[in-house]
């Protein structure tokens, strides 16, 4: 079930925001730990809740066809590296999370909005992918995600632009 009806890919790619934060495990990411690979950025609300812990899973599910298209997947929340570790704990991942804590990665892909539940207005994240190609370049985007079937649409259209990247 895809989880939009309009193309994720970006017609004119751009340079990405810097990927930076701290992984569940508190070391920091190495600005060259991305360079050359395609990167699969998922940004959701909080670690062990129900949605964000299907989305994680069904990214899990996927995670060997992700590396061998040569994909490093990376989830982003506000959670601390603690929270991270025992998420990934609970759910096997075999990706990083990335503690963003102040907020400086949500800023930068502008998912940090306004939102609203039962009346009240409260700022959160909303969930949203993007795909880094292997030269840093900003090349699919997701907003307002729907969880179900989601890391399906975001593997098939990795497979497609990285057939057509490679040509």
């Amino acid at each position: 079930m895809p989880t939009s009806t309009t193309s994720p890919i970006i017609e004119k790619p751009k340079k990405a925001p810097r990927i930076k934060g701290i992984f569940a495990d508190g070391m920091a990411l190495k600005s060259d730990t991305l360079n050359g690979h395609w990167v699969v950025l998922f940004f959701y609300p909080k670690d062990m809740t129900s949605g964000c812990t299907a989305e994680a899973a069904a990214f899990q599910d996927s995670v060997t066809a992700f590396k061998k298209l040569g994909s490093i997947i990376i989830g982003v929340s506000k959670d601390s590296p603690k929270r991270h570790l025992q998420f990934t704990e609970k759910l096997g991942l075999e990706f990083d999370l990335i503690a963003d804590e102040a907020g400086e990665l949500c800023e930068a892909f502008d998912v940090w909005k306004e939102k609203k539940l039962y009346g009240r207005n409260y700022m959160g994240i909303e969930r949203s992918t993007f795909l880094v190609d292997p030269a840093g370049k900003l090349v699919a985007e997701w907003r307002k995600v729907k969880v179900p079937g989601h890391a399906s649409e975001v593997l098939k259209v990795l497979t497609k632009l990285a057939k057509d990247y490679k040509n």
